[in-house]
């Protein structure tokens, strides 16, 4: 097999007005970034969708197959000045088989910890095996990719592993722990210890479009353009949305995980690799968005980053709260009650600052999860209504 294969076609998908974002009883995220685009026209050729209850419900055009090797991956940085392994239409699905896992494919199954040390330090930067960049056809800086992430199938084992000097804990614990896991062959558990099984819900720790800059950056840092998000919620049938800064969006991924908790606490979570993962992007033209947002089929969650958690929780809640105000037609002290009283801000990754692995201090990251159940049908209709037609100021 090539290293891109522009394979078979899986359909061809509406391009009508009709379907431009039709969010009816339940407000997709574009929700949150038509508003605060300046109100700029979706070109003709751009697909939309309706509410995106499950990533399924979306059309899908061609579907092109990447494989990883010394010409698509990147260790452990986003290169702006990549050219594209593949360029895609809006629609398209990308289904890259058999990633890397973490140091340039070098870690291996039962290696010591004394074993994986040399390794580590080859990549000062990171040891993301990114894949990478895809560019989207049409891409222009101030438009919305969405990733929607169709197949995340891990490869059949993973890590825990807590080195010295990082993590919530720093200096807690004499020596670094490591510990192995092997997956059923259904990719839905891992067995930690006799009675003790955690089920597995397979995320992309990284997900970015490129910076605008030319600068190459470290993978474990995350931003306005994505990056080392390790949003425990983007599993399968959910769909993330990047900002795109350069002509193409270049999107990169990697940090495969099978699983995580929010906060992932010391620092790791099951590190491993996607033997099939398969993500549909989507260009939204003129629907920029301020950093990385995500919806499920019960939340619109929003992105915060920062040095510390309250700078993070701050960032996270001010961009919602705009949101939230524009599109409701509310005043934003009424945006920040709603969330004081039903929203959810949680700790998305926490990495320590004293001592870092690495020759880089990641940010620590909140996400912010708003239930979409709060609105009743008739608002629901009045946010789509201004969502689609950028009238998003003023009180309801």
């Amino acid at each position: 097999m090539s290293p891109i294969d522009q394979g078979h076609e899986q359909g061809t998908p509406s391009l009508s007005r009709r379907n431009a974002i039709k969010l009816g009883g339940s407000l997709g995220l574009l929700g949150m970034a038509l508003p605060l685009a300046g109100h700029a026209q979706a070109a003709s050729t751009v697909q939309r969708v309706q509410t995106v209850q499950t990533a399924s419900d979306a059309p899908r055009g061609r579907q092109h197959v990447v494989e990883s090797n010394e010409r698509t991956v990147r260790v452990g940085v986003v290169d702006p000045k990549a050219a594209a392994i593949v360029t895609i239409e809006s629609g398209d699905v990308v289904r890259y088989v058999n990633t890397w896992i973490n140091w340039g494919n070098e870690a291996k199954y039962g290696m010591s910890f004394a074993e994986r040390e040399p390794i580590r330090r080859k990549y000062p930067q990171g040891p993301y095996s990114l894949v990478g960049p895809v560019a989207v056809k049409g891409a222009e800086p101030g438009d919305l990719i969405e990733c929607r992430m169709l197949k995340l199938r891990p490869i059949d084992w993973g890590w825990n592993a807590a080195p010295m000097g990082v993590g919530a804990l720093p200096k807690d614990f004499s020596k670094p722990y490591l510990k192995y896991f092997r997956f059923d062959q259904a990719r839905q558990y891992a067995d930690f210890a006799p009675g003790i099984r955690i089920p597995l819900r397979p995320i992309q720790g990284f997900m970015a479009t490129a910076p605008a800059t030319d600068e190459i950056r470290s993978a474990i840092l995350a931003g306005h353009n994505g990056g080392n998000l390790a949003l425990s919620e983007l599993v399968v049938g959910t769909s993330l949305f990047l900002p795109v800064s350069r002509e193409g969006a270049m999107i990169w991924t990697g940090n495969s995980h099978a699983v995580q908790g929010d906060g992932q606490v010391d620092q790791t979570t099951i590190e491993t690799a996607m033997e099939d993962l398969q993500i549909q992007y989507i260009l939204h033209k003129g629907a920029s968005l301020p950093g990385p947002m995500a919806e499920t089929p019960t939340h619109w969650i929003g992105l915060g980053f920062g040095e510390t958690i309250a700078d993070a929780l701050r960032s996270c809640l001010r961009d919602m709260i705009r949101w939230l105000a524009s599109t409701a037609g509310i005043d934003e002290v009424e945006a920040y009650a709603i969330y004081s009283m039903a929203g959810s801000f949680r700790i998305t990754q926490y990495a320590d600052q004293v001592a870092s692995a690495y020759s880089v201090i990641p940010a620590k990251a909140v996400h912010g999860m708003l239930p979409k159940s709060l609105l009743m049908p008739q608002l629901r209709d009045r946010i789509a209504s201004r969502t689609r037609s950028g009238d998003g100021e003023g009180r309801a």
